[in-house]
């Protein structure tokens, strides 16, 4: 497989089957991950995996909080709220992509059904004194496996904390919910739009118009 197959083919994998995933091949995968570029050679990454019981409280008590009204405490500066024709209705339409069956202006289930969502996840953590690498989302077809980034899954970074054991120098970045794909879940085939080069590009000081 070509590398420009692989970025093209590129997909978020948000339904997983039961199947457990061998610690070996999570740990071949991160050790390919680590070969990412850092600014000089700094490496800031650290990995907690986490499955069975705790990731099944971190999901338990992250959902009971969401629902409840307990306030995020990401541990990353989060930006400006989404806003404006970018979006494009992103609330309703996650939610939808989820297979949840809620329509894309239904903006109270989908808030509910991001709140399940959320506590789905494995802890992805960078040293926190150093800067993040770049994002991680891809799928692995010569593995089989597929993953998805997943920032509500630490928006309750102190459920996060409690039960994945957090060491106090380390600062929650990302999530990332990693699994064998389930083929029938609605939107593991759903390859999502990009903006065209045109509109996202600008290119100066070259000969031809910037067109």
């Amino acid at each position: 497989m070509q590398f420009d197959d692989v970025i093209g083919g590129r997909r978020s994998i948000r339904g997983c089957k039961p199947d457990p995933v061998p610690k070996t091949l999570i740990a071949e995968i991160i050790e390919l991950a680590m070969r990412a570029p850092s600014s000089n050679s700094t490496q800031p990454w650290n990995f907690y995996v986490v499955t069975g019981e705790s990731l099944a409280r971190i999901r338990a008590d992250d959902t009971e909080n969401m629902m409840t009204g307990v306030l995020q405490s990401r541990e990353f500066r989060a930006g400006l709220v989404f806003a404006g024709p970018a979006v494009r209705g992103r609330v309703g339409r996650q939610a939808a992509v989820l297979g949840m069956g809620i329509a894309c202006n239904d903006k109270e289930g989908a808030t509910i059904g991001s709140c399940v969502a959320s506590a789905s996840s494995r802890a992805g953590l960078h040293h926190r004194y150093l800067r993040p690498p770049a994002r991680w989302q891809r799928r692995y077809p010569t593995r089989g496996l597929g993953c998805a980034l997943n920032s509500r899954g630490i928006m309750q970074s102190l459920v996060v904390r409690e039960h994945a054991g957090i060491a106090e120098s380390h600062v929650l970045i990302k999530s990332n919910g990693l699994g064998w794909p389930d083929d029938a879940f609605p939107s593991n085939a759903l390859i999502s739009e990009r903006k065209c080069v045109a509109e996202a590009g600008v290119f100066m000081t070259f000969d031809e118009p910037n067109t």
